[in-house]
């Protein structure tokens, strides 16, 4: 017998599932698709735990909530705490000025410092308490841990009012809110042998801002293109040609990298684009996670699982 059932193996449902499991709660997971995969918007994230980057255009809510995000991901799978370094090229120099007015929790550094291996790059802005993980990891170790309490991902077809008792639905655009919409982006993977980097870079630019998110083997993710369309069609041509030119802009040495994946896929977002947790009736909605689904999962799953146990309504609740 379970206590509550969730809808949706993505971060927010697993999560969810692993926030309950610890506070003495049974979920059960129902996913259409099965266990996390290529066919979820989840698979495709950079990992970055960034709340005071992030905050530099998010609400207030993103960066206060995020902080508690990296101390709770460490509890499930290996956390990287290297922070953050955000560049600008010479001539977008008055973007990392604007960047560096609006965000806080940063100092400015030598890039030499930090990433040795970036010479044509003097200074930028470095923000220690930053961290990031891999995301198919990170799924993998969630999907581990609540198997070893006995909770697996069944594969099902459900819809919430076909389920008695409490309902978590995390199915992201498929549960089909009110106000809710989809926000397209593209990602690029990468084989970089010669190149090392310690830690996620941010390289500012006017129109193509990019971030390099590092994992184990010479791996980088390059993301990631923010579009308003609800289009899923493999990644454009433009898309990659903007992605892999701001990398070779970063480090002209990843003009020999090896592309091993292309991948898009489309972000739930509310207006403004703070993931919350919708109440109509017995179902809590975690949606809207838009591009901090890692960041904000674990707030997401707290305040859920709060008002499920004790009926308390976190900042992140809406009753619709």
């Amino acid at each position: 017998m379970s206590d509550v059932t969730i809808i949706g193996a993505g971060v927010a449902g697993l999560f969810a599932a692993h926030e309950l499991a610890s506070r003495g709660m049974r979920p059960r997971i129902i996913d259409r698709k099965g266990p996390p995969g290529p066919h979820g918007c989840s698979w495709w994230a950079g990992g970055m735990l960034a709340p005071h980057c992030e905050g530099v255009t998010a609400e207030p809510v993103i960066t206060r909530l995020g902080a508690e995000a990296a101390a709770a991901w460490a509890q499930v799978t290996p956390v990287t705490r290297r922070g953050t370094l955000v560049l600008a090229l010479d001539r977008d120099r008055a973007e990392l000025a604007r960047f560096a007015r609006r965000a806080s929790g940063h100092d400015s550094r030598l890039v030499a410092e930090l990433e040795p291996e970036l010479t044509q790059h003097r200074d930028g802005l470095f923000f220690a308490t930053e961290a990031h993980l891999d995301p198919r990891q990170a799924l993998a170790d969630l999907v581990q841990s609540l198997a070893a309490r006995g909770i697996t991902i069944q594969k099902d077809e459900v819809r919430p009012g076909d389920i008695d008792g409490p309902v978590i639905d995390a199915r992201g655009l498929a549960a089909a809110l009110p106000g809710l919409r989809g926000v397209r982006g593209e990602m690029v993977i990468l084989h970089a042998p010669d190149i090392t980097l310690s830690r996620p870079v941010r390289l500012l630019h006017p129109r193509h801002p990019l971030y390099i998110v590092p994992r184990a083997g010479n791996i980088f993710m390059l993301g990631a293109t923010q579009l308003e369309s609800a289009s899923r069609a493999p990644v454009t041509a433009r898309a990659a040609l903007e992605l892999l030119s701001a990398a070779y802009a970063l480090d002209p040495r990843f003009a020999e990298a090896s592309v091993l994946e292309l991948g898009a896929d489309l972000r739930p977002a509310f207006a403004d684009n703070v993931p919350r947790v919708v109440l109509r009736e017995r179902v809590l909605h975690l949606n809207g996670l838009f591009r901090h689904g890692y960041l904000m999962a674990p707030a997401l799953a707290r305040q859920a699982a709060d008002y499920l146990l004790t009926r308390t309504k976190g900042e992140l609740i809406h009753e619709d």
